[in-house]
């Protein structure tokens, strides 16, 4: 790819003259992103304008082909009752259907050729470029951008990042979808360790949620672990500048993992893992990916954007784009509110997980700490929910907390556990029945005004999110909560299914949405008592919705049973 551009250099003029003919030609311009939120997050501040020679990172997202096929290949790969269940893409075959035309790669190389982009890199599938450019080239080539240098974040990370909105030139309106490392800014971990619960007497209780709790809850034996004789492998990934450190896991290992077999370290880690302190967030993930995955090989993607004018999560789908061979399962703690994107790019990383989804690629994202949302809309409150939580192509994971927090015991709703209907994406059909189904005998309804009900519901499915136990920079951390726990649990599960896959000569599970609700959320517990948290007005008072028998926006299907959920999605 960077052969390709640099063929053939011109000369100066040349280029000036190149591209001042392409706006000519393009008799104006437009706005990609125009509804992308540009206020500055909470908890950041500017440092000022950035130095005009400084070097930047631009990904730019190259307009795809054949997604309407390739939505109709998800939904025949991933159910059961299609003759091609199972029967996955390979990343050629999804670059094959996907891939820009050749008008598309045409005109955008030669437009970043003529701007005096460097060092272009491309995926796979053809529908991203990488390219290097100063600050000065890059205003020019996005005019309206002016970017600026901003520390934030509990880490107090730097970014370098444009509030104003760009535009491009028209000629580019059919090929180029939106520009990444302009306005996204990395999220904060909504992680938060609780209050230890007060409780008189010790007999027979347990003292917070660490593995051993965890499988006896879901009933797994010492037995149900990893072979160690497949090809079988999970990941989880963080993209909040957090590291884990092999020497916490080994000690949450030493101390929570004695009853049954596990591996003490990462076998891979994808990106660059920092030398500082480890985080919380990292921490858990890796510690419950790999005490629910038992003996399962794991990887890490580990902050992949490293540079400043890099958004963290997009990077993780190129690489997503760019591997053949990946882990089955993917488990990942990220969200933003849908409404703080801009449609071009919710709609393009939508894209991006429909593709992961026809590779038979298991993502299971965290629903989010914050309940049904809040916004204020034109005066009104709605509820708010959050994205790719939303997105019909990943399984979302819920939350949910024990009856008796100090017994192992039927669960209940958390209250922080996310969950609601998407503004963006419509119901798919593999959820209709179910959603209907709440829809219409639900007796603790929100009004109407608050919520889409026709829009894509979630969660999915859940898992315990209260009061973990975790190691991070060899202290023993207690009580810590939130959907970031749950999500790499049944994530671990998944891959302990897929383990048995695999040895009976069957493919791994892929995308799980068809199939659970198909199936009617068989091999789950059904969690029917709680409400999570809203809006605080008079009008709902702070509840959002209420779980019930059956599908809820709350906490799904309910939580892993294994062995009635192994024997569920065993066959075919």
């Amino acid at each position: 790819m960077t052969a390709d551009l640099q063929k053939g250099g011109m000369g100066l003029r040349t280029c000036l003259l190149g591209l001042l003919a392409l706006i000519v030609a393009s008799k104006g311009s437009y706005s990609p992103e125009p509804d992308q939120r540009r206020t500055l997050p909470p908890g950041w501040v500017s440092l000022g304008p950035v130095d005009p020679e400084e070097e930047l990172s631009l990904t730019f997202a190259l307009r795809q082909q054949n997604l309407e096929r390739l939505s109709e290949l998800v939904q025949a790969v991933s159910d059961p009752g299609s003759p091609r269940y199972g029967k996955y893409l390979t990343i050629e075959d999804v670059a094959e259907l996907v891939r820009p035309s050749p008008l598309t790669l045409h005109t955008v190389k030669k437009w970043l050729l003529a701007a005096g982009a460097r060092n272009c890199n491309s995926v796979t599938t053809q529908d991203f470029l990488t390219c290097w450019l100063s600050v000065r080239q890059a205003e020019l080539l996005l005019p309206g951008a002016e970017f600026h240098r901003y520390v934030g974040g509990p880490a107090k990370i730097h970014v370098v990042r444009s509030l104003r909105p760009y535009r491009l030139p028209q000629a580019l309106a059919s090929h180029v979808d939106f520009v990444g490392g302009l306005h996204r800014f990395p999220p904060t971990s909504s992680l938060r360790q609780r209050p230890k619960p007060q409780v008189a007497g010790s007999v027979g209780l347990h003292f917070g949620v660490t593995p051993s709790v965890i499988r006896e809850r879901y009933n797994l034996t010492a037995q149900d672990v990893g072979s160690g004789t497949t090809n079988n492998s999970q990941a989880c990934a963080q993209f909040l500048e957090q590291y884990f450190h092999d020497s916490d896991l080994a000690e949450f290992m030493h101390l929570f993992g004695g009853n049954f077999a596990h591996q003490t370290s990462v076998a891979r880690v994808v990106g660059k893992q920092g030398r500082g302190r480890a985080g919380i967030e990292a921490s858990l993930d890796v510690q419950y990916l790999m005490s629910a995955g038992a003996n399962i090989s794991t990887w890490v993607y580990s902050s992949p954007g490293r540079h400043e004018a890099q958004e963290p999560f997009l990077q993780w789908l190129l690489l997503l784009s760019n591997e053949s061979s990946l882990p089955h399962v993917h488990t990942v703690s990220y969200g933003d509110d849908e409404d703080s994107l801009s449609s071009a790019y919710i709609q393009r990383v939508n894209t991006e997980l429909m593709k992961a989804a026809s590779r038979g690629l298991t993502l299971l994202f965290a629903s989010g700490d914050s309940g049904a949302g809040c916004w204020s809309v034109s005066g009104r409150h709605q509820f708010r929910p959050s994205f790719p939580a939303s997105s019909p192509y990943v399984t979302t994971v819920g939350g949910t907390s024990f009856q008796n927090p100090f017994r192992v015991t039927n669960e209940i709703v958390d209250y922080i556990s996310g969950g609601g209907f998407s503004n963006v994406f419509p119901r798919p059909s593999y959820q209709e029945e179910a959603v209907v189904q709440f829809l219409n005998s639900s007796p603790h309804l929100p009004p109407s005004s608050y919520f889409n009900g026709s829009g894509r519901a979630y969660p999915d499915v859940a898992a315990l999110s209260d009061g973990y136990w975790v190691v991070s920079n060899s202290v023993p951390i207690p009580w810590v909560s939130g959907t970031s726990a749950s999500t790499p649990v049944f994530g671990g599960l998944i891959s302990l299914i897929n383990e048995h896959r695999i040895l009976s000569g069957h493919p791994p599970l892929g995308f799980l949405n068809p199939r659970l609700y198909q199936q009617h959320g068989a091999g789950l517990f059904d969690v029917t008592h709680g409400c999570h948290e809203s809006c605080l007005n008079e009008e709902v008072e702070g509840q959002g919705f209420c779980s019930g028998p059956g599908w809820d926006p709350v906490t799904g299907w309910g939580t892993p049973n294994f062995p009635a959920l192994l024997k569920t999605l065993l066959n075919p």
